[in-house]
């Protein structure tokens, strides 16, 4: 169950087996069932959650209660570092109040590692506050896209970039979110589908 875990890391730390066995000893398996809530607004995460499998969606609410999303989290050759992280990382590693809610999708299984467990890690495992270092910088990046993308690209130029990195989620999520994701309409969303078949 730590299989892939393990593998993530291993893409950017190579921990040696006692360095692993210290963090596995540390980490367990939590399983959420389609529809829960994960972890709900205004709620201090205690856990940082590792995708194993599954898909889940976080969103944050206006002032009218509409809710907007802001990730989808998911395990597969396409996922970046983000999708896989089901955390508010803000809220998490300011222990604040967190402003989004995350929900299952459908069921999901994750790996769980405690809030004073990954500060362990930071300070006893040198390697551990080096890949700390290397997750926080992969996502600034990707969010730093993110706004990039949305200030100065068009609607059809957005969802074309989510076509090329995640078509299978148009087939997995409902279309309200993927549209709130991309920061369009529903009815917008579905003008774009079609052209995208046409072409």
């Amino acid at each position: 169950m730590l299989t892939a875990y393990h593998a993530f890391i291993s893409r950017y730390i190579s921990f040696n087996r006692l360095e692993w066995e210290i963090i596995r000893s540390r980490l367990k398996i939590v399983e959420y069932q389609k529809g829960d809530t994960i972890h709900p607004i205004g709620d201090i995460p205690s856990q940082l959650l590792f995708m194993n499998h599954g898909l889940a969606r976080a969103y944050m609410l206006d002032e009218n209660g509409k809710d907007y999303t802001w990730s989808i989290y998911f395990n597969d050759a396409r996922s970046h570092m983000s999708n896989l992280f089901v955390v508010d990382y803000d809220s998490f590693i300011r222990q604040a109040p967190s402003l989004l809610n995350i929900e299952a999708l459908e069921d999901c299984q994750c790996v769980a590692t405690s809030y004073d467990d990954i500060q362990f890690f930071f300070t006893q495992l040198k390697k551990g506050e080096r890949f700390g270092r290397i997750m926080a910088e992969e996502g600034y990046s990707f969010l730093h896209k993110i706004f990039i993308d949305r200030q100065t690209k068009s609607a059809a130029e957005r969802f074309e970039i989510f076509m090329d990195s995640t078509p299978h989620l148009l087939e997995l999520v409902p279309q309200y979110h993927i549209a709130s994701y991309l920061g369009i309409t529903p009815q917008h969303l579905s003008r774009l589908k079609k052209e995208h078949h046409q072409a």
